[in-house]
Order: structure tokens, then C-alpha cells, then sequence
């Protein structure tokens, strides 16, 4: 049948009507049932719909990736903004019985999107908890329970507030939502000296699939396992974790010392891999490396800029430096003595001036078109392999790699201790990243390939059976469910995230979640073949 042009706009109207009622009944059905299903009275500010005309601001709000905002990405039905722990509660329980498909978030900074958008699975909506963020730290008993919406920055902060020699050993970043950086391990600048955020977890309160708030007694220690470092949203909602505070010096000490090619940054970085991991473990010296505009017009270079936090003095550090890292050349006027809280903010990136107030905002420092992906590095990459890749890092426009010292605690912590596996044996850890501002299909073609092509050729240095990606770091390359995915499908990217822990994580999705209600498009399938 042939359609005249007369015929198309009457019926493209009653198409999006038929599509705007159906849009509306999901959020009236849900609305409905939250009203009897909840304890708390729910204000109707808890809701924004696509012809709201803050929708976008909302989703946006939190989202890193612009990847993930563009227009044909399929958005969320309406967002639903619990005030209360008993509201997500409800959530769970009346999307479960619309059957509704449910994302969730608490920070927005899952690097493809999958905490506020979905390629899989369409209508979904979106349950954002980032008015969950209360913070409540009791120095005597060493421990604080933080809500799932409050920034990593924001726990920090409200550490210092009670305390000058207690800390978190969690993310760089300050922004991260303390809900979802926990599920994937979490760590940070004091990971040598204590391990990941999610090793030095005490409790924690979780919606299960039947709308019920479990604690550690009552979740079980299986479920308890899982959550720590099993990724985000493949078990529950987190509402909130009970951390275990970790003892910082009142005086640490910082500095970045940058090296480019042209001051010996090869060598230096050759001898970097062989002595990072066997540091004093109070020491933790990472690798930012970036491509540089030189002095002579229109030359780039390739910079290694040594960024790192020691828990001690100046003095001390420059001992431990002479005898272990004298390469580095790291002199008095490099270091500077400062309160842990402070440090927070230099490792971060803001200012020197910047109060530290400013992780109250939980604003990010990072909002662009990206694409990651990570690495574990077991032997040192040879410096003529360095230069190929300072090669390949010059042919891109921003391009970025983060390399992060292992060893101290990592190497003491058992591989099964908690789903995150990359411990003894791992040298350090790579991120890559390249990051882009214009979205286009050709641009976003363009770098994507670049970084597929940078991950290829740094397979020969890297154990590939399994090779290791880290979960926080998610990458959609490595795998992606269906709306039922199997087994034998989610153990090519399960094994790359979780080694031999991957198969304790499906027997564990499978008992408490045999549905796979809460489900993505690499969350723990259920069903072992």
C-alpha cells in the first residue's frame, strides 16, 4: 500500500499519541502503586517526565559521558527521585510488578551510560538516588554509614570534619557516587597501604529483588561477597555502606614531577614499572601521561607526570626516594606537606587554593565524549614497545593514560576475598581514555577506532587468558548481554572482570535473583549452562 504525503502527518499524530498515553499510564500505574506500597508520603517533585521541562537538566545532571546523552539514545520513561530509603524500596517493588525495566544510579559516572540509559531494553526508567546522601561517621567505633547518593568527596569531607588522622582509602575522583564505586571495588591513593574502598566494607543496606531492605545479617555473607566489587546493579539497589575508617597521618606529603620525552621520560618510566609496586606501601606514585604542546610552534610531545601521595613528611619521603626511585630526581621544592583532606583535592585535580569545602558540590571536573578501557600489567613493557606507543598516543588529539601502582596491600588480599580478582602478581594498572567534543558519527567513529587500535596493540604486553579489565572502567567492547543473556555469552567479558570469581557471582545472581530483574547489558546472568 502506498502512502500519500496527505496521509502521513494524521497518522504520525495518532502514532505519537498512542506513544504518549502509553508513556503517561506507565508513570500513572507507577505512581499509583508507590502511593500504596509506601510508608513515606511521595511529593510529586520526586518525579520528572520527558515533557517536564527540567527532564534533561535531571538526566544530564550527573551523567559524565556525553556519549550517552546524545538525541537517539533511548532515554528513560520519567526519573523517580527517592527522598527516602522506603521510597526505593517501592520503586523496586512496584517496577518488578508492572513490570517495568529499571535502571538506577547514584553518581552518573559509569563509563558507558548503563546507570541512566539502555541499548538493550526499551521502555526503562530511571531511579536516581542522589537525594539519598546522609553521612553519619562515629570516630570511636572507627566506622561511618554513608548513604549510596553522597559523593565520594562528600565522605571525605565529613571524615575530616570529626577527625585530622582518619580517611577512606576510596576514588581519586571526587564526584563518584559512593553507591556504584563501591560495587566495582573502589580504589585510590591509599590502596597500597590499605587496599580498595571495597575491602574495607563493614555492612551495607540493599533493596533485594522483593522489595526488601536487607543488612549484612540478614543479605547473608554470599550476597555480602557479591556486592563488594561484583558490579553495580546486577544484585539489588544499594542504599548505603557501612565503611571502616582507616588511620591518616595529621602531616602527608605530595607532588607530580612531569617528565616528557625529551628529559629521559622513557627510561624513567621503564624504571617506574620495575620498582611502583615494591615502594614503601605508604607511598603510592602513579602515572599520568598526556600528549603536550612543546615551546617550538605546532610540536608535541609526550609528558609522564609522577603524581603521587605519601602518608608522612617531606623528609622521610625523600629518604625513601633516594633509595628506591632516585631516577625521579625528586628534590625538597617538589614536595608539599599537607593534611590528608587537602591532599584529596591536589590528587583531584583542583586548584592549590581550593577550600575544601568545594566537595560539597560534588561537582566534576570531567564532562566530555569518552571511551575507556583497562589493562593489568605483569612484566614491564620494554622501552622499545614505549616508543611505539608514545607513536600511536601522538596520532590521537586527547589522548590519556592513567598508570596505577600495585603491590603492598593489593599483593596481601586474597583474590577471592571480594569479586575484584586483580591482586598479587599485577605490577600496575592501566587506563586509557580518549576524549573528544564534537559528536558526530565520523568523530565518534574516528577516536573509537583509535583507542580499539591502541588496546590491540598493547595485547602482546599484557596476560590475555584471560586478559584483566577493571569493572569500574566498564567497557561494551569486551561483551554485551541480551534481555537474557547466557552464561556462556557473559563469561567472555565476566572472566576478564572477575576471573575465577565470575562462577560464584551467577550461582549467587541465580539464588537471589533468579528472574535477573535487575539486569543490564553486563550485569551477572543467572542461568550456568
Amino acid at each position: 500500500m502506498a502512502f500519500s504525503s496527505t496521509m502521513i502527518l494524521p497518522l504520525l499524530l495518532v502514532l505519537l499519541s498512542a506513544f504518549s498515553a502509553t508513556s503517561k499510564s506507565v508513570q500513572e500505574n507507577f505512581m499509583q502503586c508507590l502511593d500504596a506500597n509506601s510508608v513515606h508520603p511521595i511529593p510529586i517533585s520526586a518525579f520528572c517526565s520527558q515533557t517536564n521541562s527540567s527532564f534533561t537538566s535531571v538526566l544530564n545532571s550527573t551523567a559524565q559521558n556525553l556519549r550517552y546523552l546524545m538525541p537517539l539514545v533511548p532515554k528513560p520513561e520519567f526519573i523517580f527521585i527517592p527522598v527516602y530509603e522506603s521510597h526505593a524500596k517501592s520503586a523496586v517493588i512496584c517496577a518488578k510488578r508492572l513490570a517495568i525495566h529499571l535502571r538506577f544510579r547514584s553518581g552518573g559516572h559509569d563509563y558507558e551510560g548503563l546507570s541512566y540509559a539502555s541499548e538493550i531494553e526499551t521502555p526503562f526508567i530511571l531511579i536516581d538516588l542522589i537525594q539519598l546522601r546522609s553521612i553519619n561517621v562515629d570516630i570511636d567505633d572507627n566506622s561511618a554509614w554513608v548513604q549510596a547518593g553522597a559523593t565520594v568527596g562528600e565522605v571525605y569531607y565529613r571524615i575530616s570534619e570529626k577527625s585530622k588522622t582518619h580517611g577512606f582509602p576510596a576514588g581519586l575522583c571526587s564526584s563518584l557516587g559512593i553507591g556504584g564505586h563501591i560495587t566495582g571495588g573502589a580504589y585510590g591513593s591509599m590502596m597500597r597501604k590499605y587496599g580498595l574502598g571495597a575491602d574495607n566494607v563493614l555492612d551495607a543496606r540493599i533493596v533485594d529483588v522483593n522489595g526488601e531492605i536487607l543488612d549484612r545479617a540478614a543479605m547473608g555473607e554470599d550476597l555480602f561477597w557479591a556486592i563488594r566489587g561484583g558490579g553495580g546493579a546486577s544484585f539489588g539497589v544499594i542504599l548505603a555502606w557501612k565503611i571502616k575508617l582507616v588511620a591518616v597521618p595529621e602531616t602527608v606529603t605530595v607532588f607530580t614531577v612531569p617528565k616528557t620525552l625529551e628529559q629521559g621520560a622513557t627510561k624513567i618510566l621503564y624504571r617506574w614499572q620495575q620498582v611502583a609496586d615494591k615502594l614503601d606501601d605508604d607511598l603510592f606514585i602513579r602515572v599520568v601521561i598526556q600528549v603536550t604542546k612543546t615551546s617550538q610552534k605546532g610540536k608535541r610531545t609526550v609528558t609522564t607526570a609522577y603524581n603521587a601521595l605519601y602518608l608522612g613528611d617531606a623528609e622521610r619521603l625523600l629518604q625513601v626516594m633516594d633509595q628506591s626511585f632516585p631516577e625521579l630526581g625528586l628534590a625538597r621544592k617538589d614536595c608539599i606537606e599537607t593534611s590528608w583532606i587537602k591532599s584529596v583535592l591536589y590528587i583531584a585535580g583542583f586548584p592549590s587554593e581550593t577550600p575544601p569545602e568545594v566537595l560539597l558540590e560534588g561537582k566534576s571536573l570531567f564532562k566530555n565524549y569518552f571511551k575507556a578501557k583497562s589493562d593489568f600489567v605483569q612484566q614491564p613493557i620494554p622501552e622499545t614497545a614505549l616508543e611505539r606507543l608514545w607513536e600511536m598516543l601522538l596520532e590521537e588529539e586527547s589522548p590519556l593514560m592513567i598508570w596505577n601502582p600495585y603491590g603492598g596491600m593489593m599483593a596481601n588480599i586474597s583474590d577471592s576475598a571480594i569479586p575484584f580478582p586483580h591482586r598479587k602478581g599485577n605490577l600496575f594498572k592501566i587506563q586509557y581514555v580518549t576524549s573528544w567534543y564534537e559528536g558526530s558519527k565520523d568523530a565518534t567513529r574516528k577516536h573509537m577506532d583509535w583507542i580499539k587500535g591502541l588496546y590491540d596493540y598493547m595485547s602482546a604486553y599484557v596476560p590475555t587468558s584471560p586478559r584483566g579489565a577493571y569493572v569500574n572502567y566498564r567497557d561494551l567492547d569486551l561483551g554485551m548481554n541480551h534481555k537474557n543473556a547466557s552464561y556462556t555469552e557473559a563469561s567472555v567479558w565476566g572472566a576478564m572482570y572477575f576471573k575465577g570469581n565470575f562462577r560464584r557471582l551467577v550461582k549467587i545472581k541465580s539464588k537471589v535473583d533468579p528472574g535477573n530483574f535487575f539486569r543490564h547489558e553486563q550485569s551477572i546472568p543467572v542461568v550456568l549452562e
